[in-house]
């Protein structure tokens, strides 16, 4: 009898200035049970399923999904969902695809290789030219979401975007995703606050995190910096690690009609269990 039980974290991806590149995973499931067809015809229009679909038949097997993670608030959702979907398929084959593989396999699926990249491996990422790093296990802060309720559509997000940036915000960015490599790389908490600012997409899609511009102009104490999370609405606060508790009851009482949740980050990504 067949039951392939996976789960697969949430992330954030470019982390401020690391636009399509960097992302970290965070302890928040969602998780697929698979087991032996039950006579239902899977759906093959599901995300999950299709990622399956990569690398084994779904019409052998039922599906229960568990979505923990919030959908369109920019924690990776869709990347989780096609982790999860990938990882079973892999194990339901009798197959063991490393991680540049699986990220090949759902790309096409997923579109954003940041958010996949951390969803499959864990960690904090980097992706570039079809290829996943895991530079690091933490960051040099702790991670609070002011998520609200209000969902963003990740494409028509992206369309926001312009085709060109002016050379003096391009050189903004590029500093600053400088920095972020470095604070990540010596876990240093200076660096990373300095990093915690960009120009090639926060100020275009800000319009629909306002209390992005509201948080970084009074940062509670002991938050180094906030990023938007993906394409947003969800805004990460970076709070000093034994000040994460603090930055979370301050958001949570200037934001009641947001959920405010402290997300550690994990170390493990899209796995059996």
């Amino acid at each position: 009898m067949t039951r392939i039980v996976v789960r697969a974290p949430a992330t954030s991806a470019n982390l401020g200035p690391g636009f399509d590149a960097a992302a970290v995973a965070f302890e928040l499931w969602n998780e697929v049970v698979v087991t032996d067809a039950n006579g239902a015809e899977p759906d093959y229009e599901h995300l999950g399923v299709r990622a399956f679909a990569r690398f084994a038949q779904p019409e052998r097997f039922s599906f229960a999904f568990s979505d923990n993670i919030p959908r369109e608030r920019g924690l990776g959702s869709s990347a989780s969902v096609v982790a999860l979907g990938l990882v079973a398929g892999a194990v339901a084959a009798g197959v063991d695809p490393g991680p540049d593989e699986l990220l090949a396999e759902g790309l096409p699926l997923e579109g954003h290789p940041d958010n996949l990249a951390a969803a499959l491996v864990g960690g904090v990422t980097l992706t570039w030219d079809g290829r996943i790093a895991r530079i690091a296990d933490d960051m040099p802060a702790a991670a609070v979401a002011v998520v609200p309720r209000e969902r963003v559509n990740t494409a028509a997000a992206r369309a926001a975007l312009p085709d060109a940036v002016p050379l003096a915000d391009a050189a903004f960015s590029a500093g600053r995703a400088a920095l972020l490599g470095a604070a990540v790389a010596t876990g240093d908490p200076a660096l990373f606050s300095a990093s915690a600012a960009d120009r090639l997409h926060e100020p275009y899609r800000a319009v629909h995190a306002p209390h992005l511009l509201a948080i970084r102009d009074d940062l509670p104490a002991g938050a180094l910096g906030a990023t938007l999370s993906g394409s947003g609405p969800t805004v990460i606060v970076w709070a000093e690690k034994e000040q994460a508790g603090a930055v979370a009851v301050a958001l949570a009482d200037r934001f009641p009609e947001h959920d405010v949740l402290h997300l550690p980050v994990s170390i493990t990504g899209a796995a059996p269990v």
